[in-house]
């Protein structure tokens, strides 16, 4: 029963994952990376399957395989990031979400920069 219901989510988490990929609203990575976790958990042939995908070798490989992000992916991250947080601060209907969603962004940046290394020796990929 448990197997089967990681599976699901993980199957879910794929799906919102994908559709994060070409919509700007849904986050990809944190999807793809809950998706890892569900198959790695009940379905060593869903797991290799999620880990052949495009997708994931593109989001996610590089951090989960060496738990650092290349430097240039961490800028097109970055700009992302604030155009994102921007369309959601200008949408926000109080200040004091708009205050949040600020510190959020910082924090966002900090830990992108800061606590999550760069990859040593990265030369500059069309795939990053």
């Amino acid at each position: 029963m448990k197997k089967n219901l990681l599976i699901a989510a993980g199957l879910f988490s794929f799906v919102l994952g994908s559709i994060g990929a070409i919509l700007p609203i849904l986050p990809t990575t944190p999807f793809l990376l809950l998706s890892g976790y569900c198959f790695a958990r009940s379905s060593e042939q869903f797991d290799q399957w999620l880990k052949q995908t495009k997708l994931y070798k593109f989001y996610c490989a590089d951090y989960v395989e060496t738990r650092t992000i290349p430097r240039n992916k961490k800028w097109k991250i970055f700009i992302n990031i604030i155009i994102l947080m921007a369309i959601s601060i200008f949408l926000a209907p109080m200040l004091a979400v708009k205050i949040m969603l600020g510190f959020l962004t910082v924090f966002i940046t900090i830990f992108l920069f800061f606590a999550v290394p760069d990859k040593k020796g990265s030369k500059t990929t069309k795939q990053d």
